[in-house]
Parts: C-alpha cells; structure tokens; sequence
C-alpha cells in the first residue's frame, strides 16, 4: 500500500519556516511537521500543487495569493514496513503581514529559526529534508528526490534535460 503525502513549509520575512506542533492526529501526534500539510485525495495523486493548497486553504485559511514563490522541492520515499510513503515537500514565503492571522486545528503554529529545526522531534523524512534543505536545498531552486529510512535519506537532483 502507498501513502501520498504533501507539506507545506512556509518562510516569513525574517527566515523562520512555520512549524505545527500536531496534537490529537492519528498521523504524527506530538511531532513538530510542516506547517500544513497532508494526505492527498484520490483525484489529486496527479496533482500535488493542487492538494498542498486544499491543505493550506483547509487548515490555515490561507489562498494562494498569500504566498510567493510556491514551489515543489522534495520528493521522498520511505517503506515505513506495511506502506511506501510518498511525501512531496513545498516551499513558499509567506506574503507580509499574513504570519499574524495563522492559526490551525491540527495543532499549536510556531515560527522557528534553522537552529531549533533540527532539535525539534519530527517524522523521520521531515528531519532529514531538514537537515537537507538547510545545507544545500535553500541554495538552490532545484527538485530533489529523496530515498531512505530510519537511518539515513540520500537525495538526488531530478534534473528534467528539458524534456
């Protein structure tokens, strides 16, 4: 069985990417995950941009002209034992003024620095698209494809040679 995924990984004019604190879910309870995010509908497995932005709507209340610069960066698998899960991680800043109005019925929203990121208690392949990102991926504008576990990830740039 796969599990297909979306984030949302939201920037504020000082830096700091939106964390959920998740409370309550069946999926994540207790970890710090992107600050939207969630399982794509059947209708939308050929469409990731168009679940991340239902997830933004629906938990956040934000619309699309909220945010600039929108844009898929990782694709990660991982056999979580009875399932693949397929995650599809965005990025986007968030446009001034909007970080005053956030708030969400998954869980607690914080505005986080790179430092305290990478000590927060998050699922496996966030943490490593973390650790990731904050060394190479915000450098870039470039797609990675990611594989791992537990114990490591290794990522790839999807390179598409204009086709």
């Amino acid at each position: 069985m796969e599990r297909n995924m979306v984030s949302l990984f939201l920037q504020n004019g000082d830096g700091e990417l939106l964390l959920l604190h998740r409370e309550g879910g069946r999926v994540a309870n207790g970890l710090w995950v992107a600050g939207c995010g969630g399982h794509m509908e059947k209708d939308e497995l050929n469409n990731a941009r168009q679940a991340v932005l239902r997830e933004m709507q629906e938990e956040l209340g934000l619309e699309e002209g909220a945010l600039a610069g929108l844009s898929l960066r990782y694709i990660t698998l991982r056999n979580a034992g009875d399932e693949i899960r397929i995650n599809y991680y965005f990025f986007a800043h968030l446009t001034a003024g909007e970080e005053k109005m956030l708030v969400s019925n998954e869980g607690q929203l914080k505005w986080c620095e790179e430092q305290e990121i990478l000590q927060l208690p998050m699922p496996v392949t966030a943490h490593h698209v973390m650790e990731h990102y904050f060394s190479v991926g915000r450098h870039t504008s470039t797609l990675y494809g990611g594989v791992g576990d537990e114990n490591g990830m290794q990522f790839m740039p999807m390179e598409t040679n204009g086709r």
